[in-house]
C-alpha cells in the first residue's frame, strides 16, 4: 500500500563530537521517505531549489521513491545550521534558511490521488491541513509536530489533531501538548484532542504507543500502553532525522500490512526504532542509502532478543 508523505526536503549543515558536515541531504519527508521505502511504495511531496541536483533526487529514486511531486522551484532549498555536543540529546539551531520551502504550497499531482495512506510530516499545521483535504479518501492519516507549532499556532494545530488516526511525538511535546507532565495522564489528554492513537518518542529509550477506544475498528476494549526499548547503539555520529526515520519505519511497516490491530502497531514500533537506529549511524541519509533489507530484518531480531522475556524469568505461580 502506498504512503504519501508531505514534508522538508532539505539540506543539513551539522557540527557533532564525530566531526563536521557541510549541506548534507536531510529534511523530514527525506528521511522518513527512504526508511519507509524499504516497506512499502513511498510517493513524497515537497520543494526544492535550484541547488537540488538530480543526484540529490537519486537517493530517493534508487529505493524507488515516487519523487514526482517534489517541486523544483527557483532559489535555494531549505537549509537547516545546527549542532550536538555531548550525549547528543538535543541539537542547537545555529541557523534556519527557510529559502524556497517559506513559500511551499504543497500540491498533490492527480498520480497520488489513489494513495492508502497519509503522513503530514512536521510542516506548517496550515499547510498539514490542507493536504489532509486535498486526501480525503485515505485509509489513514499520521502525522508529527513540533514545540513551534504547540506553542504559536496552536489553534492551527488542533485542527490538524482531529484529523489524525495516529500522532508521533516526543516526551517534551506531549507535556506541551497536554499541560500535563505525567506522560500517561499527557497522552490520554492528547488523543481527547483528536488523534486516536499516539506515539510517543523517548530518545535512545524507546518509544511507548497509547490507544483510545478509537484505535481499533475491530476490538473489545481498550489495549494497554505498550513500551518497545530502543537499541543500544554504540557509535551515535548524527541524530538529526532519527525521529524521522522512525516515523517511516512504523507508519511504513503499517501500511505494508492488510489491516492496523494491535499486533501490528506493536510490531511497527521495533521498526520503527531499527530505522531509527540505523540514521543515527552516519551523516545525514549516508546510513540509510546503503542499508539493506537484510540488515533490517536482523537487527529487528537482536530487538526482539533484547525485549523477550525468557519463561524462566516469568512470575513463579504462588
Amino acid at each position: 500500500m502506498s504512503i504519501l508523505v508531505v514534508g522538508s526536503v532539505a539540506f543539513d549543515t551539522l557540527t557533532t563530537p564525530t566531526g563536521h558536515r557541510d549541506k548534507v541531504l536531510g529534511g523530514a519527508a527525506t528521511h522518513f521517505s527512504l526508511a519507509a521505502s524499504f516497506f512499502t511504495p513511498v510517493r513524497v511531496v515537497g520543494v526544492v531549489g535550484n541547488d537540488f541536483t538530480t543526484e540529490h533526487e537519486d537517493v530517493m529514486r534508487t529505493k524507488s521513491i515516487d519523487t514526482s511531486g517534489i517541486e523544483h522551484a527557483d532559489g535555494l532549498s531549505f537549509h537547516w545550521t545546527g549542532s550536538y555536543e555531548g550525549a547528543m540529546s538535543e541539537a542547537r539551531t545555529l541557523g534556519t534558511d527557510l529559502n524556497v520551502f517559506g513559500t511551499f504550497a504543497p500540491k498533490i499531482p492527480a498520480s497520488y490521488a489513489d494513495s492508502d495512506y497519509l503522513f503530514l510530516a512536521n510542516i506548517d499545521p496550515v499547510l498539514q491541513l490542507q493536504v489532509r483535504q486535498q486526501m480525503p479518501n485515505v485509509k489513514l492519516v499520521a502525522g508529527d509536530t513540533m514545540n513551534y507549532w504547540i506553542n504559536d499556532h496552536r489553534d492551527n494545530l488542533l485542527k490538524v489533531l482531529r484529523e489524525l488516526d495516529i500522532l508521533i511525538i516526543n516526551d517534551t511535546e506531549a507535556r506541551l501538548l497536554s499541560g500535563e507532565h505525567n506522560l500517561v495522564t499527557a497522552a490520554k489528554k492528547v488523543m481527547e484532542l483528536g488523534p486516536k492513537s499516539l506515539v510517543i518518542k523517548h530518545g535512545e529509550y524507546g518509544a511507548t504507543a497509547f490507544f483510545s477506544d478509537r484505535s481499533f475498528t475491530d476490538e473489545q476494549g481498550t489495549p494497554s500502553p505498550f513500551r518497545a526499548p530502543a537499541l543500544p547503539i554504540e557509535t551515535v555520529v548524527d541524530p538529526t532525522g532519527a525521529g524521522d526515520s522512525f516515523a517511516g519505519g512504523f507508519y511504513g511497516y503499517i501500511a505494508s500490512q492488510p489491516s492496523l490491530t494491535p499486533a501490528v502497531l506493536r510490531k511497527a514500533l521495533f521498526y520503527g526504532g531499527v530505522m531509527g537506529s540505523f540514521a543515527v549511524e552516519a551523516f545525514g541519509t549516508e546510513r540509510l542509502q546503503r542499508t539493506t533489507r537484510e540488515e533490517i530484518e536482523e537487527r529487528f531480531r537482536l530487538f526482539v532478543e533484547i525485549s523477550h522475556l525468557d519463561s524462566e524469568l516469568k512470575p513463579e505461580a504462588r
